[in-house]
């Protein structure tokens, strides 16, 4: 049996806390169990319950760490008088009565010692993300598409993010024709803007000058665009929606939803922009239908 003696608070607590989620999880399976599927009016309500339990308890979690916090801090303060008499006096006693270690033995120490920070590490994040900007980005955004009965669908963080979710949304909809890989994306994107240099160019500045793009710079520009993994953004996004004569929307947590190619009349494609996602930054993901986590009598 686990001796939680030797948890620091933090650890307790964050351990406490994954229990808390947990049964959250649990309980918002069993609300959703009971609103039937056609009762579209309950389940939008009890869409905006669950966001507020989520909320509830992300608040509640946020000032259990700043108690702990505070009387970890204050438990600190009161011992560092002591702590250099007492490490002296260990010192010393350590020179006359220790017996000698066996190697094995301070291996064996070394590992534990070792197990132990790593432990403390993972439970020191788990607590931090909490409070992160990332985990407030998560929660907002998946407030937002659960309106839309949409969740994140995630997708790889390799500079082909942007076109590894347009590819999985064409995925998504084969009845359309346009089944697209991202070489192909990347390909035609490319294409389209040396073809349509006007309409790109004048968005487009050395960093160093703050001039236009000249020629030269534009086509290295669009052979990156085609050939590496250089990170896409707005005006390859603009480019995407004339190849492929779709609207596309991107969805963001602290912004308003950018529409794109609103040109073209037909269902656009979804993506969510996250600007703390992974730590690397700005990532973005796809979407899929929200999963219904409703247990039928054969499951």
């Amino acid at each position: 049996m686990e001796d939680e003696t030797l948890e620091t608070p933090e650890e307790q607590l964050a351990k406490q806390h994954r229990k808390e989620k947990k049964d959250l999880q649990a309980q918002i399976q069993s609300m959703k169990n009971a609103v039937p599927k056609n009762d579209k009016k309950r389940r939008k309500q009890l869409t905006e319950e669950i966001a507020k339990l989520e909320a509830d308890l992300t608040k509640k979690h946020e000032e259990e760490i700043k108690q702990v916090k505070s009387a970890v801090d204050k438990k600190v303060e009161g011992l560092s008088n002591g702590v250099e008499n007492l490490k002296m006096e260990a010192e010393e006693k350590q020179e006359v009565t220790q017996p000698r270690v066996t190697k094995a033995q301070k291996r064996r120490d070394k590992k534990a010692a070792q197990e132990k920070e790593r432990e403390s590490r993972i439970a020191e994040a788990e607590v931090q993300n909490l409070q992160g900007v990332r985990h407030q980005e998560g929660l907002m955004l998946a407030q937002k598409l659960a309106q839309q009965q949409l969740q994140i669908k995630e997708i790889s963080s390799d500079g082909h993010c942007m076109y590894r979710a347009i590819e999985d949304q064409l995925a998504q909809r084969p009845q359309q024709g346009l089944v697209l890989s991202v070489k192909e994306l990347r390909s035609r994107t490319a294409e389209h803007m040396r073809s349509h240099a006007d309409d790109f160019l004048p968005f487009l500045t050395n960093p160093n000058t703050g001039d236009m793009y000249t020629s030269d710079e534009f086509e290295k520009y669009c052979c990156e665009v085609e050939h590496t993994s250089a990170w896409g953004g707005q005006l390859e996004l603009r480019a995407l929606t004339q190849v492929l004569h779709l609207p596309i929307e991107v969805i963001q947590a602290n912004s308003s939803t950018i529409k794109i190619g609103e040109e073209f009349n037909s269902d656009p494609i979804t993506l969510v922009y996250m600007r703390h996602a992974y730590g690397l930054g700005e990532h973005y993901n796809s979407v899929e239908r929200l999963k219904d986590l409703v247990i039928t009598e054969d499951s």
